[in-house]
């Protein structure tokens, strides 16, 4: 029998991080049974951000595990917008995606840490754990989408720029979204507080997004 040449698959590897993000999934379902459930109902139930909120927990293990999931989805995504507007070397993609989870998992938990050693200074513990909390749990549940559009066009369908377009804009417009509902809910938090949440809006939810847009462009110039 004449051997025949296997040519081996580079996304060998994109299959192995998304192998780790549903073992994750499946590791905090068996963990958190009653927490996952009531998570995964977050879009017609209220019962995750109603209850497990009043703990003001936004560091609870089941948070941190999901953001390893939204790390590993988002980057892939991130890198996938990449290869498809600048090309990257298969050779190289490795180290990109390496980089990208490096740079996304920093910018999150620097921003987390910011936004936590501000609510010490102003004595607003309580409140800002409870708003990042929140935060962090919709982004969370947004991430699930991600995973699931980064599976289908590694696997499925081709990405096109009306696909990856249609893709970030939902999770742009989600993220603003969920910002939107939280507020609303806090209004009497933050008239009450208008000033300093202005000041924290420009500062820690438009800046760094800014910041991070100009490195971007700039890099890849």
């Amino acid at each position: 029998m004449q051997a025949i040449e296997r040519q081996a698959d580079t996304s060998d590897w994109i299959t192995l991080i998304l192998l780790v993000c549903i073992l994750l999934l499946a590791i905090i379902k068996m963990t958190y049974p009653q927490r996952f459930g009531e998570f995964i109902s977050l879009l017609n139930s209220g019962k995750f951000m109603m209850f497990k909120g009043k703990e003001n927990h936004a560091f609870h293990p089941f948070n941190i595990l999901m953001l390893l999931v939204n790390i590993g989805a988002v980057s892939l995504f991130l890198l996938i917008l990449l290869d498809f507007f600048f090309h990257i070397e298969k050779e190289e993609a490795v180290i990109i995606y390496i980089r990208i989870a490096t740079a996304y998992a920093s910018f999150v938990l620097i921003k987390l840490g910011i936004e936590k050693i501000i609510a010490n200074v102003f004595s607003l513990d309580e409140k800002i754990d409870y708003y990042l909390f929140r935060k962090l749990g919709y982004r969370n549940f947004i991430s699930l989408f991600v995973l699931l559009a980064v599976i289908l066009l590694t696997y499925s369908f081709t990405p096109t720029r009306t696909i990856l377009y249609g893709i970030t804009g939902f999770i742009l417009i989600s993220n603003v979204l969920s910002l939107f509902i939280i507020y609303r809910q806090n209004q009497n938090i933050i008239s009450s507080n208008l000033f300093y949440f202005i000041l924290y809006l420009c500062a820690l939810e438009i800046a760094p997004y800014i910041i991070l847009y100009k490195l971007f462009t700039n890099n890849w110039d």
